[in-house]
Order: structure tokens, then sequence, then C-alpha cells
């Protein structure tokens, strides 16, 4: 199998046996060196393009920072690869973008996530996307789709217990929470896009005292569910209380539960200096499926 990396998801390949025995194909620069023309559009070449036919490829991406100009390169490298007939070609998504416009709301809207899929599946016949931790997962809609979910949870958890041994508890911030993971959690009213009100049960709150709680979520984007999170761990009696993060899309976020939370453990889905979980397993577990 040949993997591609994008821009994005290079970081995650720089790592001595990432890529197992497969070959790492690199896209390549325009004549200036660069990856962009000087207006700002996205430049894509496969060098290898040649020896793409007949040939089984993964694309490495990650949908952060930069979640419009990545989505580009990705279109234009998929493209390369259908012009030059490679027999078999899957997505690895260490982060998905617009995973959170997972569904129709508001009168107007579309949903964004099944969007994009579809296009993958049906335009750039794409036979399987891979999915670190979506935020999607469990959507009735998902069972459409040739999906394959990978988990950064075991990662992370095994981060925790080697500093924090195997005794705490573990929460989900939402019902979404939930959903994805089987984790119990909080109830959480969205007010708006920085602010949200929790409530947990009764059972939970019983549970956090005097206990160290591990606080597991998807997605850390401006902190306002983590930080509401906290005040309801901490209200209830928790000894200390922990974040296991597997995607940290805004600096801003990761700053603040930072501040507060004993220990934040973020897995290296996006690029960020604060990451502190690597995810190439799950890279090998792919190439070797």
């Amino acid at each position: 199998m040949l993997l591609i990396p994008t821009t994005q998801a290079a970081h995650l390949v720089k790592k001595k046996g990432a890529a197992g025995k497969h070959l790492v194909v690199h896209p390549g620069f325009n004549r200036e060196g660069k990856r962009y023309f000087p207006d700002g559009e996205v430049y894509a070449k496969i060098p290898e393009a040649r020896r793409l036919k007949g040939k089984r490829v993964l694309v490495l991406h990650s949908g952060a920072p930069k979640p419009n100009e990545g989505l580009v390169e990705l279109e234009l490298i998929l493209q390369i690869l259908r012009d030059s007939k490679a027999s078999w070609v899957e997505v690895l998504f260490s982060y998905f973008p617009y995973g959170m416009q997972d569904g129709i709301f508001d009168k107007g809207e579309t949903n964004v996530a099944e969007n994009l899929i579809e296009k993958l599946v049906h335009y750039y016949r794409v036979k399987r996307i891979y999915l670190v931790d979506p935020h999607f997962k469990g959507r009735g809609w998902t069972k459409k789709y040739p999906l394959s979910y990978l988990s950064s949870l075991p990662l992370l958890l095994q981060a925790a217990r080697t500093d924090y041994g195997n005794d705490f508890l573990l929460l989900s911030p939402d019902k979404g929470g939930k959903r994805r993971t089987g984790i119990a959690g909080a109830n959480k009213k969205r007010k708006n896009s920085y602010e949200v009100e929790m409530e947990s049960p009764k059972e939970l709150q019983r549970a956090m005292k005097g206990r160290t709680v591990a606080v597991v979520d998807d997605l850390l984007k401006t902190g306002g569910t983590l930080m509401k999170t906290y005040e309801e761990c901490t209200r209830y009696g928790a000894k200390q209380v922990l974040a296991l993060v597997s995607h940290g899309v805004l600096s801003s976020g990761i700053s603040r539960a930072k501040q507060k939370y004993a220990k934040l453990y973020l897995t290296n889905t996006i690029k960020r200096k604060e990451a502190n979980v690597d995810i190439t397993p799950l890279i090998l577990q792919t190439l070797q499926a």
C-alpha cells in the first residue's frame, strides 16, 4: 500500500515506523517550491502519479488547523488518484472537519458532514473512510457509507493510567459523548457557541465525591464544555479532574483546559505543541487491515 499524507497530516508520518513497511509518497511543490500560489490558491501534485495505476492507496488527512484549505488539497489529491486509475483508494481522517455540522437543525441548513462523505464515496470513488473519534459517530445516516471508526480512548487511558493508576471515574460531558463512547455523562444545554449549562444525574454526583475524575471528550474548541464539566466535578467533591481529549481544535480552548485541569491528555490528530498522546498505532492498525 502507498501512504499519501496531506500537508496537515505530514506530522503523523514523521515518527520512525509510523508507516511500517509501506511506502510514503509526499505531495510535491509548485515551481516556486511552495504549496500555494501567490493569490492563496492551493497547489497539489503527486510526482509519482504514473506509479499509482492499479495500486492501493491510503490518503492520510487532518481537517485542522485550516479546514477549508485542507479540504481543497484533499480533493485535488483524490482527483489525481482518480485520473491515475489507482485501483483502491481509502482515506483516513485523523480529524474530520465540519463534523459538528452532522444534521439539519434549522430550516435552510444542510448536513455538511454527510455531504462531504457522500462526495468522497460517490464522486472520488473512495472505497473506505477511516475516522478517529468523529463527532457524528452513531448518527443514523452514517450507516449508508463505508465508514470504519478508530478510537483514541485506549491510548489516552494508557497515558492517564501511567500517571494516575487505574482508580479514576470516567465521565462524558454530554449525551453525545455517551453515544460515541458508551461512557455515562452529564446533561448539557448549549446556550450559544461559547456557553453551555450542565447538570449531572444524581448517581454521578455521588460517584464523583473524593474520586479522581477523567473527563473524556472528542473536541476541544473554545473549551466551554470542559470548563462547565470541571465546575460540575469540583462542585460535587471530585479530588482532582483530568481531561482526555481526542482533537485539540483551537489553541484558546487548549490553554483554558490546561489552566483548570490537573492534566490534559491530548492526541496529535491535529498538529499541536500541547499534544502528548501519539496516534501512530491507529495508523499502523489501518495500514495492516
